[in-house]
Protein backbone atom coordinates (compact mmCIF):
# COMPACT_ATOMS: atom_id res chain seq x y z
CA UNK A 1 0.00 0.00 0.00
CA UNK A 2 2.84 2.38 0.91
CA UNK A 3 4.59 1.64 -2.39
CA UNK A 4 1.41 2.44 -4.35
CA UNK A 5 1.01 5.77 -2.56
CA UNK A 6 4.61 6.70 -3.35
CA UNK A 7 4.14 5.79 -7.01
CA UNK A 8 0.90 7.78 -7.15
CA UNK A 9 2.60 10.85 -5.64
CA UNK A 10 5.52 10.58 -8.07
CA UNK A 11 3.28 10.37 -11.14
CA UNK A 12 1.01 13.11 -9.80
CA UNK A 13 4.03 15.35 -9.32
CA UNK A 14 5.27 14.60 -12.84
CA UNK A 15 1.84 15.42 -14.27
CA UNK A 16 1.71 18.72 -12.36
CA UNK A 17 5.20 19.64 -13.56
CA UNK A 18 4.35 18.75 -17.19
CA UNK A 19 1.10 20.76 -17.01
CA UNK A 20 2.89 23.73 -15.46
CA UNK A 21 5.56 23.65 -18.20
CA UNK A 22 2.94 23.60 -20.96
CA UNK A 23 0.91 26.42 -19.38
CA UNK A 24 4.07 28.46 -18.77
CA UNK A 25 5.15 27.99 -22.38
CA UNK A 26 1.73 29.07 -23.65
CA UNK A 27 1.71 32.13 -21.38
CA UNK A 28 5.23 33.05 -22.51
CA UNK A 29 4.31 32.79 -26.21
CA UNK A 30 1.08 34.76 -25.83
CA UNK A 31 2.82 37.30 -23.59
CA UNK A 32 5.57 37.88 -26.15
CA UNK A 33 3.00 38.39 -28.91
CA UNK A 34 0.97 40.81 -26.79
CA UNK A 35 3.91 42.85 -25.50
CA UNK A 36 5.58 43.23 -28.89
CA UNK A 37 2.55 43.23 -31.16
CA UNK A 38 -0.21 45.09 -29.36
CA UNK A 39 1.48 48.53 -29.52
CA UNK A 40 1.83 48.15 -33.32
CA UNK A 41 -1.75 46.98 -33.83
CA UNK A 42 -4.03 49.58 -35.36
CA UNK A 43 -7.33 49.83 -37.22
CA UNK A 44 -5.48 50.77 -40.41
CA UNK A 45 -3.41 47.61 -40.16
CA UNK A 46 -6.54 45.46 -40.08
CA UNK A 47 -8.62 47.32 -42.68
CA UNK A 48 -6.05 48.36 -45.30
CA UNK A 49 -3.89 46.54 -47.82
CA UNK A 50 -0.12 47.21 -47.98
CA UNK A 51 0.93 50.46 -49.60
CA UNK A 52 4.19 51.12 -51.38
CA UNK A 53 7.11 50.52 -49.04
CA UNK A 54 4.99 48.78 -46.38
CA UNK A 55 7.83 46.37 -45.61
CA UNK A 56 10.15 49.35 -45.25
CA UNK A 57 8.09 50.80 -42.42
CA UNK A 58 5.62 52.87 -44.40
CA UNK A 59 1.83 52.90 -44.20
CA UNK A 60 -0.69 50.23 -45.08
CA UNK A 61 -1.99 47.04 -43.50
CA UNK A 62 -2.44 43.31 -43.88
CA UNK A 63 -6.09 43.03 -44.91
CA UNK A 64 -4.96 41.09 -47.98
CA UNK A 65 -3.23 38.49 -45.79
CA UNK A 66 -6.18 38.21 -43.38
CA UNK A 67 -8.73 37.61 -46.13
CA UNK A 68 -6.30 35.42 -48.07
CA UNK A 69 -5.81 33.16 -45.05
CA UNK A 70 -9.56 32.90 -44.48
CA UNK A 71 -10.23 32.14 -48.16
CA UNK A 72 -7.50 29.50 -48.18
CA UNK A 73 -8.47 27.79 -44.92
CA UNK A 74 -12.20 27.78 -45.68
CA UNK A 75 -11.70 26.44 -49.20
CA UNK A 76 -9.30 23.71 -48.09
CA UNK A 77 -11.42 22.68 -45.09
CA UNK A 78 -14.58 22.48 -47.22
CA UNK A 79 -12.80 20.40 -49.84
CA UNK A 80 -11.24 18.13 -47.21
CA UNK A 81 -14.65 17.51 -45.60
CA UNK A 82 -16.17 16.84 -49.00
CA UNK A 83 -13.48 14.22 -49.75
CA UNK A 84 -12.89 12.90 -46.26
CA UNK A 85 -16.38 12.03 -45.02
CA UNK A 86 -17.08 9.50 -47.83
CA UNK A 87 -13.79 7.77 -46.97
CA UNK A 88 -14.76 7.55 -43.29
CA UNK A 89 -18.20 6.23 -44.20
CA UNK A 90 -16.69 3.60 -46.47
CA UNK A 91 -14.18 2.41 -43.85
CA UNK A 92 -16.80 2.10 -41.10
CA UNK A 93 -20.08 1.29 -42.86
CA UNK A 94 -19.46 -0.32 -46.24
CA UNK A 95 -16.25 -2.04 -45.17
CA UNK A 96 -15.78 -3.68 -41.80
CA UNK A 97 -14.09 -1.44 -39.22
CA UNK A 98 -11.22 -3.84 -38.68
CA UNK A 99 -10.94 -5.21 -42.20
CA UNK A 100 -7.57 -5.39 -43.93
CA UNK A 101 -8.47 -2.60 -46.35
CA UNK A 102 -9.60 -0.28 -43.55
CA UNK A 103 -6.42 -1.01 -41.59
CA UNK A 104 -4.23 -0.24 -44.61
CA UNK A 105 -6.14 2.98 -45.30
CA UNK A 106 -5.73 4.11 -41.68
CA UNK A 107 -2.01 3.38 -41.85
CA UNK A 108 -1.70 5.41 -45.05
CA UNK A 109 -3.51 8.39 -43.55
CA UNK A 110 -1.41 8.17 -40.38
CA UNK A 111 1.72 8.35 -42.53
CA UNK A 112 0.28 11.28 -44.48
CA UNK A 113 -0.52 13.07 -41.20
CA UNK A 114 3.10 12.80 -40.14
CA UNK A 115 4.64 14.10 -43.36
CA UNK A 116 5.98 17.67 -42.92
CA UNK A 117 3.92 20.26 -44.77
CA UNK A 118 7.02 21.55 -46.59
CA UNK A 119 7.13 18.19 -48.40
CA UNK A 120 3.59 18.75 -49.67
CA UNK A 121 4.59 22.25 -50.72
CA UNK A 122 7.61 20.96 -52.62
CA UNK A 123 5.45 18.27 -54.25
CA UNK A 124 2.91 20.87 -55.35
CA UNK A 125 5.66 23.13 -56.65
CA UNK A 126 7.11 20.26 -58.70
CA UNK A 127 3.70 19.52 -60.23
CA UNK A 128 3.18 23.21 -61.00
CA UNK A 129 6.53 23.42 -62.80
CA UNK A 130 5.78 20.25 -64.78
CA UNK A 131 2.45 21.62 -66.04
CA UNK A 132 3.67 25.21 -66.33
CA UNK A 133 1.22 26.53 -63.73
CA UNK A 134 1.58 29.75 -61.75
CA UNK A 135 1.16 30.30 -58.04
CA UNK A 136 -2.49 30.84 -57.18
CA UNK A 137 -5.18 30.57 -54.53
CA UNK A 138 -6.46 27.36 -56.16
CA UNK A 139 -3.02 25.70 -56.02
CA UNK A 140 -2.66 26.64 -52.36
CA UNK A 141 -6.15 25.32 -51.55
CA UNK A 142 -5.36 21.98 -53.20
CA UNK A 143 -2.08 21.59 -51.30
CA UNK A 144 -3.60 22.57 -47.96
CA UNK A 145 -6.46 20.16 -48.64
CA UNK A 146 -3.93 17.34 -49.01
CA UNK A 147 -2.25 18.47 -45.78
CA UNK A 148 -5.43 18.51 -43.68
CA UNK A 149 -7.25 15.61 -45.37
CA UNK A 150 -5.66 12.92 -43.13
CA UNK A 151 -6.45 15.09 -40.09
CA UNK A 152 -10.13 15.21 -41.04
CA UNK A 153 -10.31 11.51 -41.90
CA UNK A 154 -8.50 10.12 -38.88
CA UNK A 155 -10.16 12.48 -36.38
CA UNK A 156 -13.67 11.66 -37.58
CA UNK A 157 -12.77 7.98 -38.00
CA UNK A 158 -11.77 7.64 -34.34
CA UNK A 159 -15.10 9.13 -33.28
CA UNK A 160 -17.13 6.89 -35.61
CA UNK A 161 -15.23 3.79 -34.40
CA UNK A 162 -16.53 4.42 -30.87
CA UNK A 163 -20.19 4.36 -31.97
CA UNK A 164 -21.92 1.23 -30.69
CA UNK A 165 -22.57 -1.59 -33.12
CA UNK A 166 -26.08 -1.70 -31.71
CA UNK A 167 -26.95 1.50 -33.56
CA UNK A 168 -25.96 -0.09 -36.86
CA UNK A 169 -28.01 -3.19 -36.12
CA UNK A 170 -31.03 -1.17 -34.97
CA UNK A 171 -30.93 0.93 -38.13
CA UNK A 172 -30.63 -2.13 -40.39
CA UNK A 173 -33.43 -3.89 -38.53
CA UNK A 174 -35.75 -0.98 -39.38
CA UNK A 175 -35.05 -1.44 -43.06
CA UNK A 176 -32.52 1.37 -43.53
CA UNK A 177 -29.86 1.01 -46.18
CA UNK A 178 -26.17 1.46 -45.44
CA UNK A 179 -26.24 4.94 -46.96
CA UNK A 180 -29.25 5.98 -44.85
CA UNK A 181 -27.60 4.52 -41.76
CA UNK A 182 -24.40 6.45 -42.46
CA UNK A 183 -26.08 9.80 -43.11
CA UNK A 184 -29.01 9.76 -40.68
CA UNK A 185 -27.51 7.79 -37.79
CA UNK A 186 -23.72 7.58 -37.81
CA UNK A 187 -22.89 11.12 -38.95
CA UNK A 188 -25.44 12.62 -36.56
CA UNK A 189 -23.89 10.73 -33.67
CA UNK A 190 -20.42 11.82 -34.77
CA UNK A 191 -21.39 15.48 -35.27
CA UNK A 192 -19.41 16.86 -32.27
CA UNK A 193 -16.35 14.93 -33.45
CA UNK A 194 -16.78 16.31 -36.97
CA UNK A 195 -16.89 19.86 -35.60
CA UNK A 196 -13.70 19.20 -33.62
CA UNK A 197 -12.02 17.78 -36.72
CA UNK A 198 -13.04 20.87 -38.71
CA UNK A 199 -11.56 23.06 -35.99
CA UNK A 200 -8.26 21.20 -36.00
CA UNK A 201 -8.09 21.21 -39.80
CA UNK A 202 -9.02 24.89 -40.09
CA UNK A 203 -6.40 25.85 -37.52
CA UNK A 204 -3.75 23.83 -39.36
CA UNK A 205 -4.80 25.31 -42.69
CA UNK A 206 -4.88 28.94 -41.63
CA UNK A 207 -1.58 28.69 -39.76
CA UNK A 208 0.49 26.69 -42.25
CA UNK A 209 3.24 28.60 -44.01
CA UNK A 210 5.52 25.91 -45.41
CA UNK A 211 2.93 24.24 -47.65
CA UNK A 212 1.88 27.50 -49.32
CA UNK A 213 5.32 29.07 -49.56
CA UNK A 214 5.82 27.71 -53.10
CA UNK A 215 2.19 27.44 -54.23
CA UNK A 216 0.30 30.53 -53.04
CA UNK A 217 2.82 33.16 -54.07
CA UNK A 218 2.33 36.55 -52.44
CA UNK A 219 0.54 39.72 -53.41
CA UNK A 220 -0.39 43.06 -51.89
CA UNK A 221 -3.90 42.74 -53.30
CA UNK A 222 -6.99 40.79 -52.31
CA UNK A 223 -7.53 37.96 -54.82
CA UNK A 224 -10.71 38.12 -56.88
CA UNK A 225 -10.11 34.81 -58.67
CA UNK A 226 -8.93 31.32 -57.77
CA UNK A 227 -6.15 31.71 -60.32
CA UNK A 228 -4.56 34.77 -58.70
CA UNK A 229 -1.75 34.72 -56.16
CA UNK A 230 -2.77 35.13 -52.55
CA UNK A 231 -1.17 36.48 -49.38
CA UNK A 232 -1.54 34.65 -46.06
CA UNK A 233 -0.91 35.70 -42.48
CA UNK A 234 1.90 33.18 -41.84
CA UNK A 235 3.75 34.40 -44.93
CA UNK A 236 3.10 38.03 -43.98
CA UNK A 237 4.63 37.32 -40.56
CA UNK A 238 7.61 35.62 -42.22
CA UNK A 239 8.27 38.50 -44.62
CA UNK A 240 7.87 41.14 -41.90
CA UNK A 241 10.25 39.37 -39.54
CA UNK A 242 12.75 39.05 -42.40
CA UNK A 243 13.12 42.82 -42.73
CA UNK A 244 15.85 44.68 -40.80
CA UNK A 245 13.43 47.36 -39.61
CA UNK A 246 12.28 47.06 -35.97
CA UNK A 247 8.98 48.79 -36.74
CA UNK A 248 8.10 46.21 -39.38
CA UNK A 249 9.21 43.37 -37.11
CA UNK A 250 6.81 44.63 -34.43
CA UNK A 251 4.08 44.51 -37.07
CA UNK A 252 4.87 40.82 -37.50
CA UNK A 253 3.98 40.24 -33.85
CA UNK A 254 0.79 42.23 -34.37
CA UNK A 255 0.00 39.96 -37.33
CA UNK A 256 0.65 36.93 -35.11
CA UNK A 257 -1.75 38.39 -32.56
CA UNK A 258 -4.45 38.73 -35.23
CA UNK A 259 -3.89 35.13 -36.34
CA UNK A 260 -4.17 33.95 -32.73
CA UNK A 261 -7.44 35.88 -32.26
CA UNK A 262 -8.92 34.35 -35.43
CA UNK A 263 -8.12 30.83 -34.25
CA UNK A 264 -9.48 31.65 -30.78
CA UNK A 265 -12.77 32.88 -32.26
CA UNK A 266 -13.11 29.72 -34.35
CA UNK A 267 -12.39 27.58 -31.26
CA UNK A 268 -15.01 29.35 -29.15
CA UNK A 269 -17.58 29.17 -31.95
CA UNK A 270 -16.91 25.47 -32.46
CA UNK A 271 -17.30 24.68 -28.76
CA UNK A 272 -20.49 26.71 -28.60
CA UNK A 273 -22.00 24.85 -31.56
CA UNK A 274 -21.01 21.48 -30.08
CA UNK A 275 -22.49 22.36 -26.68
CA UNK A 276 -25.75 23.59 -28.19
CA UNK A 277 -26.01 20.43 -30.29
CA UNK A 278 -25.58 18.26 -27.21
CA UNK A 279 -28.36 20.21 -25.46
CA UNK A 280 -30.60 19.69 -28.45
CA UNK A 281 -29.95 15.95 -28.44
CA UNK A 282 -30.71 15.70 -24.73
Amino acid sequence: MRKRKIEERIFKTLMIIATAMIVAGLIFILGSILVKGLPSLSWDMITKTPKGGYYLGKEGGILNAILGSVYLALGATFLAILLGLPVVIYMNVYSKKNSLLSTILRLCFDVMWGIPSIVYGAFGFTIMIFFGLKTSLLAAIIIITIVILPIIIRSVDEVVKMISEGLYEASYSLGATKFQTAVKVILRQAYPGIITAILIAFGRGIGDAAAVLFTAGYTDYIPTSLFQSVATLPLAIFFQLSTPFPEVQDRAYASAFILTIIILIISILSRYITREYKKFRV
